[in-house]
């Protein structure tokens, strides 16, 4: 009741109004376009700015030339060779570039006049041999004077790379550009930048391939259609990069972008057309195994629950267990009482029923083979019989790389079910994997940026951090720590990082949040620098608005409080966890990012057989050829432990090999 009073409005507070000037007018198109683009309300942008103003004339000028003859071919390979700069585009059959056939190519060295070189179109329509033209154009994509303009060229590299070529002179990424300029916007793609940029529609693929059962492929399309739409997506990147360039420049940004970000283009190229060997036959069965102990659980649900439901539906499920077992609804959502693990876990703790935490065992099944057991095998590359994730640079604010298709990000670390997974993931016969993973990473960055001398000793002697912090902060000598202290300052360690609150780590620790409290104190009782170091960001932060990691990276971050709204708590909002978090958590992301780059320069420059193949977090994964083992275990060390030279703290690499990623052992321990 009290909340409800301190929202409801004041009917009695005596506003004058003056109605005249409460007519509603024009609006402020600008202010609205900003608002929509940070929101990321696109279609209603769309709208609004139709409505109320008259439509643009069309002022979108372009020449955009089909290349339908050899002799054209040969003229335009005679200009492209001219230029120090050109825009670069392919289209090809499919989203996957490991696997699609390039459809044609597109360039442009000149805002408004672009050219489209078809290799695959319906049949008696223009095209040109596929074999000519590549080897036509070969000269040109592999000139490393040549400097290339594009957007996504990770994808257009893996792409003309499965059909033997390298291309080279990757100077400027129209999408990693924007990404680094504006890491908080949704969507970097070529479509939203020529509407922020350029204030132009671009022709919407939906309207050439159709959607749905009835989408068809590019190489099925009319050639002219394509011809348009093909040459468009190579001149929108060259009549955009000097703007992109300016901002960076701007934001002291341009460094970061051409010495880390455009690097690192090429070498997640390279980990995407490597890909990993994965034992599919392997999955299968641990799915079958995994079937049969799902049936049996579902068996001791029914039985549990005294009827056979749909397990799957929340609404059966909710009426099961919060009208037929009467169980505390802990929380709702829109279409009723919530059943998320969250609430499970709740329950399991209120109630003797076994019932809650065997959903909760059946749903983390469930995933287990969905997400991987049967998915992943679908996944593997008829032909080279890997897996081909793609890593991308433009969807974590905080720098961090993602991947998809599928994500091995999530795959479980610490259970059996976890390992086993993983040991599906295999190098070429012969080889071994090699796992080379930061120690302790962002508590080392932590403990460079709050110059906190406990904290930088701890590193400095080589204890482990977690039971020294339990030392601290339980008052006990270093031997008499168990691994239940060690558990709990291990769970304080990152959860400052995150912000978390006594009533997070109570809950994370099953303990009273009053214990939680007083680990809290205690933790920035003896390490003071940690909590200065917040302090000092927020403020940073506030003044600034945005935050900076240890290479210059910079994130927006709207909504952090002044020194005097947040003195006498260690209550932080969402911005403020954010903006604390993105400082760790992005300057480890740069540390890592470096160290891809300047290993796989070395590994090009020995001419090493070995293939880096992954980039997991903290983690990077290789295969190596016997004759090169003990070569790349010192190269790899080496090269991580000097990306993190510019840490106040030593930086230590956990070296790990094996016949797989769930097998290997930390080295000289084989």
């Amino acid at each position: 009741m009290l909340s409800r009073k301190l929202v409801k409005l004041d009917a009695q507070v005596p506003v004058e109004l003056d109605w005249q000037e409460a007519r509603v007018g024009g609006m402020d198109h600008d202010q609205l376009a900003g608002l929509c683009d940070e929101f990321g309300i696109r279609r209603l942008k769309d709208r609004l700015l139709e409505m109320e103003q008259p439509a643009a004339p069309d002022v979108w000028e372009a020449d955009y030339q089909l290349v339908a003859t050899r002799k054209q071919l040969d003229k335009l390979v005679k200009s492209l060779a001219s230029q120090e700069r050109i825009s670069v585009d392919t289209e090809t059959t499919g989203l996957d570039p490991r696997q699609a056939s390039i459809v044609g190519y597109s360039f442009c060295w000149k805002p408004g006049e672009a050219f489209y070189v078809p290799v695959r179109a319906p049949e008696g329509q223009p095209q040109l041999d596929p074999k000519e033209v590549r080897e036509a154009l070969r000269p040109i994509l592999e000139d490393p004077g040549i400097q290339k303009i594009g957007q996504n060229l990770k994808y257009d590299m893996v792409a003309l790379r499965s059909e033997g070529i390298r291309l080279q002179g990757i100077y400027f990424d129209t999408m990693v550009a924007d990404y680094l300029d504006q890491p908080g916007q949704r969507s970097h793609s070529l479509d939203d930048l020529s509407r922020r940029y350029l204030n132009h529609q671009m022709i919407p693929i939906s309207d050439l391939i159709g959607r749905g059962k009835k989408q068809k492929r590019l190489d099925e399309i009319d050639v002219e259609q394509v011809a348009q739409y093909a040459a468009e997506d190579a001149d929108v990147p060259l009549r955009i990069v000097h703007q992109l360039q300016q901002q960076l420049e701007e934001k002291g940004l341009l460094e970061l972008f051409h010495g880390l970000e455009m690097p690192l283009v090429e070498v997640l190229a390279e980990l995407q057309f490597n890909g990993i060997c994965l034992d599919a036959e392997h999955l299968r069965r641990l799915s079958s195994d995994l079937a049969t102990t799902i049936d049996q659980l579902k068996e001791q649900i029914y039985l549990a629950a005294g009827e056979e439901f749909n397990i799957d539906s929340p609404l059966q499920l909710g009426k099961l267990l919060f009208e037929k077992l009467q169980l505390p609804v802990i929380k709702r959502t829109k279409t009723g009482p919530s059943t998320d693990a969250e609430v499970l876990g709740e329950l399991s703790k209120m109630t003797d029923s076994p019932l809650p935490a065997m959903l909760i065992q059946y749903r983390q099944q469930a995933k287990l083979k969905s997400t991987y057991l049967d998915a992943l095998p679908e996944l593997v590359h008829p032909q080279t019989g890997r897996i081909h994730s793609s890593f991308k640079q433009d969807v974590a604010a905080t720098g961090r790389l993602s991947s998809t298709d599928p994500n091995l990000q999530n795959i479980p670390v610490r259970t059996e079910q976890g390992r086993q997974i993983r040991t599906a993931f295999q190098p070429q016969p012969g080889w071994q994997l090699l796992a080379a993973d930061y120690s302790q990473i962002e508590l080392r960055v932590l403990a460079h940026f709050s110059a906190d001398e406990s904290l930088r000793r701890a590193f400095e002697e080589g204890v482990d951090i977690h039971s020294r912090v339990a030392a601290e902060v339980y008052g006990v000598e270093l031997a008499e720590v168990t691994s239940e202290m060690r558990r709990s300052a291990k769970a304080i360690n990152f959860g400052v990082i995150y912000g978390q609150t006594s009533f997070g780590l109570a809950k994370a620790l099953d303990i009273d949040k009053e214990d939680a409290a007083g680990f809290i104190e205690s933790y920035f009782s003896e390490y003071s620098g940690v909590e200065r170091f917040f302090e000092e960001t927020l403020n940073q932060c506030y003044q600034d608005g945005y935050v900076t990691t240890v290479l210059g990276r910079q994130r927006p971050v709207e909504g952090v409080r002044r020194s005097e709204k947040r003195k006498g708590s260690r209550f932080r909002n969402l911005p403020e966890r954010i903006a604390v978090n993105t400082v760790i958590q992005g300057s480890a992301a740069d540390l890592i990012k470096q160290a891809m780059i300047r290993l796989y320069s070395l590994m090009v420059d020995q001419e090493l057989d070995s293939r880096m193949l992954l980039q997991i977090h903290d983690e990077l994964v290789f295969e190596v050829p016997e004759k090169e083992r003990q070569q790349m275990i010192e190269l790899v060390e080496a090269e991580m432990v000097a990306a993190g030279d510019n840490l106040d703290v030593p930086i230590v690499v956990d070296l790990k090999m094996g016949s797989d990623w769930g097998s290997c052992e930390p080295i000289g321990d084989e």
